[in-house]
């Protein structure tokens, strides 16, 4: 390699899914990305086009696949995706893996990708064979970076957390401070510090009151005041991770706009659906079934989260100029296919340009077959009364 190190990429020993709110965020972009529908274009693999749509493997259906392969990506910014091959070597099937360290090495001139799992089993495999992908990426030319980008505010949401506990804790507990009225040994200030709180603070004063004699001049209460962040400040950290994920509060708590979705969908789920279209096509296909249009494709009905008015506005504009078939329209109302339900169908008052004031020539049967090029044009191409033949 150009940069002169071999490439090894690693977890990083603090997983960002163990907080709160980075897990909420990575829950919700791999539940979204789960939705995404695999297609197969062209004759190579089509048989893999159920598979891939129903069990990629035999222990994930299609949405956990998916929502694997994108938390994985989201957590450790680089996810795995190698094939399950027959005893042919055909491919039949896909898994994506999560290995604790994985190496590019060099075998006869061909670079291959050697695993190590948490559980200390190796394997290898021709890198030409698996799918990677990455985000993040920028000084190794295999895998994506590690979230240190991320661990300042990882360390304030861990802190203010702990501050949140030890301060109910503090608060709970009943302090004192107390004046010496003698003057007393160092050693008998600790026996009558433990008097006192033996006979007043123990489980056994049921009474509420706490009872001092003269050896001491002043018995105050500590109140307890933890410190704990702010609103502003708590609302700064979760913007930090809002904007590492590339999420929102809204998005999040299922709470968005039909704007709000478009522009997640935008920024976030169809790069990811674009990547993994790219990485599962090469991997699968040879550079010349490629060049025969063979690909598979990740597609979302981005359409099922517009509102009521925009899904009226596209089902009657697209359908029925014949851009739509009907069972295309009841896709966007999440509705099933019917029967018959592929044709296309158009208004008849539409013509092209070009045929606007011809007259319809008539056939032997007196039916119109053919259109006079001499014909004068007329302002109503649907006839000089205005209706329809």
């Amino acid at each position: 390699m150009l940069n002169g190190y071999a490439p090894v990429f690693s977890n990083a020993p603090e997983s960002i899914y163990e907080m709160e709110l980075t897990r909420a965020a990575i829950h919700t972009f791999a539940n979204f990305c789960s939705k995404l529908k695999p297609e197969i274009s062209g004759t190579a693999y089509k048989s893999l086009e159920k598979t891939l749509q129903f069990k990629p493997n035999p222990f994930m259906d299609t949405t956990k696949f998916i929502y694997r392969i994108a938390t994985i990506l989201s957590v450790n910014n680089t996810a795995f995706i190698v094939p399950i091959e027959d005893e042919f070597g055909g491919i039949v099937g896909y898994y994506p893996l999560l290995p604790q360290r994985c190496e590019v090495v060099e075998y006869r001139g061909e670079p291959f990708l050697r695993y190590t799992f948490a559980s200390g089993q190796k394997a290898a495999i021709e890198f030409s064979r698996v799918g990677v992908m990455t985000q993040f990426q920028y000084k190794d030319d295999f895998f994506g970076e590690s979230n240190a980008a991320l661990r300042p505010t990882m360390q304030l949401i861990h802190t203010h957390n702990e501050g949140i506990v030890q301060g109910v804790k503090n608060s709970a507990s009943i302090r004192f401070l107390a004046k010496v009225a003698n003057m007393l040994k160092p050693e008998d200030i600790t026996k009558e510090r433990k008097r006192f709180t033996a006979d007043n603070l123990s489980s056994e004063n049921q009474s509420g009151m706490v009872i001092y004699d003269a050896k001491f001049a002043d018995v105050k209460p500590i109140e307890s005041k933890p410190f704990t962040v702010n609103a502003a400040q708590m609302s700064q950290i979760n913007e930090n991770v809002f904007n590492y994920f590339g999420t929102s509060a809204k998005i999040i708590q299922n709470n968005y706009t039909e704007d709000e979705w478009n522009a997640y969908y935008e920024g976030k789920i169809e790069p990811f659906a674009l990547q993994l279209s790219l990485v599962m096509s090469n991997m699968t296909y040879t550079p010349r079934e490629l060049s025969f249009g063979n690909s598979i494709t990740f597609t979302a009905n981005r359409l099922q989260y517009a509102s009521n008015a925009t899904k009226l506005q596209i089902s009657t504009q697209l359908f029925d100029r014949g851009l739509l078939t009907r069972n295309g329209v009841m896709d966007i109302w999440n509705m099933p296919n019917v029967e018959d339900g592929d044709k296309f169908y158009i208004r008849k008052e539409y013509a092209e340009v070009s045929e606007l004031g011809k007259e319809v020539v008539p056939n032997a049967d007196g039916e119109g077959t053919g259109v006079s090029p001499n014909a004068p044009a007329v302002d109503d191409p649907a006839g000089d009364d205005g209706k329809e033949d």
